[in-house]
């Protein structure tokens, strides 16, 4: 027991509580609803999907399922254990992921501590029950070995098995791939420029590029085959998800959300050049990379994070010892009587906090739910069942397809890629009224629809005689066509 209340185990469980609480959430993501769908037909049915059974504007055309076993892992926790399995596991994936950034960061373990917080906080718009988690604690995971295999070459191989895993869990296992790519080229660069020697970096590039031919070997090894090889570069090409989702457009700074990484960013810029610390190649490039995709796409920032933490955790380290303020942040074992009781104080109080966080988050799953989803309208539609094709809000078709499906099949739902740019566009057009917006309801004969009060073209409908609005609550309108 004493051992276990010194303070730096007490520092890395009070992290890991603390990550932990702030990644315990309500489900709040619209994909989740048709990845639970997609894992119960997967189970039903013995086979994965490869066209559309959930919408009537693309059924039977092809669907790259990459999230299949996510989907299936989704529903197996859904149907064991309901929300609060989900809410838990992925909390824990969340806090692992940020505990191995905090094992990668050199120095002081409360510093290490500070910028693990700090990178968590720059990401944590984008977590929650999500596929996506999956694939961030993999590239954790990616991280970790790539920077132990120096040490420990043998556990490069290790990478192979996490490929296959990776890929049939989510289609961003391109950056795994991606990292251990801008690792030999990184070396290449740490030798060219007298950062490392070549007689010993040398067999570490071969078994690099070995390493990188054997994971892009087993890439076909997927319900969708030598597809996956392509599939990554299309998702990141597409210009109507980058326009048309939030996660996928550049991070907005005037919003309080993306203030962390934005102050991440300042104080990279600024420490380095204070601490005196050259940054290796590898090391600049990686920050470089990462930091263009998160100014990119909000959906990268999470990457970035896993990069720059530990770039920033040593920085922060060297400006201390330079100025000679590190022993301040020094950790002690501290086992006096006094500072034990401590530490067990801050530890129990953790404890029930994460606990009562839980608690609470599970008992608002409900409420929540019927807050950022149309239940009310959901309920209206089982029990009066208006005609069909039903033209649906872009967020709400996941929940549509758990909820109602196959007695309706939706007109769009979170699956863009499915979909297409051209849709997307057109769907966009008429939801806002642009363009020629009234084509999209001619062209798919739509007879209902189900939009959130304040959408433009739920106005327009309720202006017109050819609609009748037959439901309305605060998250939801339905109106039916007259003639």
């Amino acid at each position: 027991m004493t051992q276990l209340l010194q303070m730096r185990r007490v520092l890395v469980i009070v992290l890991a509580l603390g990550l932990f609480a702030i990644a315990a959430r309500g489900v709040t993501d619209p994909d989740v609803w048709w990845h639970l769908r997609t894992g119960q037909l997967i189970l039903h049915d013995h086979a994965v999907p490869h066209t559309d059974p959930f919408s009537f504007t693309r059924f039977g055309q092809p669907w790259v399922n990459h999230e299949w076993l996510s989907d299936l892992l989704l529903y197996g926790l859904y149907r064991a254990t309901g929300w609060a399995g989900l809410i838990v596991s992925f909390a824990t994936l969340t806090s692992a992921t940020f505990l191995l950034v905090f094992l990668r960061c050199p120095g002081r373990p409360y510093i290490a501590a500070l910028a693990t917080i700090w990178g968590a906080a720059a990401c944590a718009p984008t977590w929650g029950v999500r596929p996506q988690m999956l694939s961030l604690f993999l590239a954790s995971v990616f991280l970790l070995i790539l920077e132990q295999s120096y040490d420990q070459p043998k556990r490069l191989w290790w990478m192979v098995p996490l490929t296959w895993l990776w890929l049939n869990l989510h289609a961003e296992y391109a950056l795994g791939i991606a990292l251990l790519g801008l690792f030999l080229l990184g070396d290449g660069l740490d030798v060219t420029f007298g950062f490392a020697d070549w007689s010993k970096m040398g067999p570490h590039l071969r078994r690099l590029a070995l390493v990188i031919a054997a994971c892009l070997a087993v890439v076909p090894l997927n319900p969708n085959g030598v597809r996956m090889y392509s599939y990554p570069l299309e998702t990141l090409r597409s210009p109507a998800m980058q326009s048309y989702i939030d996660e996928w457009s550049s991070p907005n700074f005037h919003q309080a959300k993306h203030l962390p990484m934005l102050l991440m960013l300042l104080a990279i810029m600024v420490a380095i050049p204070w601490s005196g610390r050259r940054l290796r190649p590898r090391e600049l490039l990686l920050l470089l990379v990462m930091t263009g995709a998160a100014l990119h796409s909000i959906r990268h920032v999470a990457i970035f994070a896993l990069v720059a933490v530990p770039i920033l955790s040593g920085v922060a380290v060297e400006w201390l010892e330079r100025y000679g303020m590190a022993q301040r942040f020094a950790a002690t074992k501290q086992t006096a009587p006094r500072n034990l009781a401590l530490n067990a104080a801050v530890l129990i109080a953790f404890i029930a906090f994460t606990a009562v966080r839980v608690r609470t988050v599970l008992a608002g799953q409900s409420q929540l739910e019927a807050q950022r989803f149309p239940a009310a309208a959901v309920s209206f539609l089982s029990a009066q069942r208006p005609p069909g094709p039903l033209l649906n809000h872009y967020d709400w078709g996941g929940y549509l397809i758990w909820k109602v499906y196959p007695e309706y099949q939706v007109y769009v739902d979170g699956r863009a890629d499915v979909y297409g740019d051209s849709f997307l566009q057109a769907r966009a057009a008429s939801y806002y009224l642009t363009d020629a917006w009234r084509e999209t309801i001619e062209h798919w004969e739509i007879q209902t629809v189900l939009l959130p009060p304040q959408a433009p073209l739920a106005i327009a409908l309720q202006s017109s005689p050819a609609w009748k609005q037959i439901h309305v609550d605060a998250q939801a309108v339905i109106l039916t066509r007259t003639r």
